[in-house]
């Protein structure tokens, strides 16, 4: 699976705003993919371009991954806290507080 497939995922990503993260999962279900959250951990790993904002993607537990890492070790902690993402004592996202609703974004549009 890529090509289109990838893209799809992509795209959705692409529409993840500065301060909100999504889960794997949830890029899946909104590409209408269900149970295909490791392929997006494929497509996003593989993304090279970098206006798409990958490190927006986490767990569903609201974990970092390593793969972001790119700098240093937190790279992807650091770009997240640097959107006004907020963490959790254990080193995870506040997925309550910072889970992208892309449903607000068409009520709101």
């Amino acid at each position: 699976m890529s090509g289109p497939v990838f893209a799809a995922f992509l795209d959705i990503v692409r529409r993840i705003p500065a301060g909100n993260v999504a889960t794997y999962g949830e890029i899946a279900r909104l590409a209408g993919m269900p149970g295909q959250a490791r392929i997006v951990g494929y497509a996003v790993a593989g993304c090279r371009d970098r206006s798409i904002p990958c490190h927006r993607v986490v767990d569903r537990f609201g974990g970092t991954k390593t793969i972001f890492d790119t700098h240093a070790p937190g790279t992807q902690r650091a770009l997240l806290e640097a959107e006004g993402v907020l963490f959790r004592p254990d080193g995870t996202v506040d997925l309550e507080k910072c889970r992208w609703n892309p449903f607000e974004e068409s009520q709101n549009a």
